[in-house]
């Protein structure tokens, strides 16, 4: 096993412990892939949710211009609602769970299709 599958099989465990979701693990895999090496550095892989600007980066960057949303409110209240599941006093928030679980909100699924 490679990497990149243990660090899917963690995502995948953060998702069903943490976030008290089933994973589909077809569409993990490929937000995964999709965060590109920043899973591999141990800063870029987890997301501040304390820090405003990387939230402003999370919507600008992944759901603007990854999932092709329009920039508004509902975003940073989705932003905020997946942080809440996660558990804001959860150290830990991996950018692909987030990811996942953004674009499961947002059923943008096909994105990655």
């Amino acid at each position: 096993m490679g990497k990149r599958d243990e660090l899917i099989a963690k995502y995948a465990a953060d998702l069903k412990s943490k976030c008290g979701m089933e994973p589909d693990m077809d569409l993990l895999t490929k937000v995964t892939i999709g965060c590109g090496p920043a899973i591999y550095n141990a800063d870029a892989e987890t997301v501040a949710a304390s820090d405003k600007s990387e939230l402003e980066t999370v919507k600008n960057n992944f759901l603007v211009k990854k999932l092709g949303l329009t920039d508004g409110p509902a975003l940073m209240d989705a932003i905020d609602a997946v942080i809440e599941t996660y558990g804001r006093s959860e150290r830990n928030k991996y950018r692909a769970v987030v990811y996942y679980m953004l674009t499961k909100h947002f059923r943008k699924e096909a994105v990655y299709g």
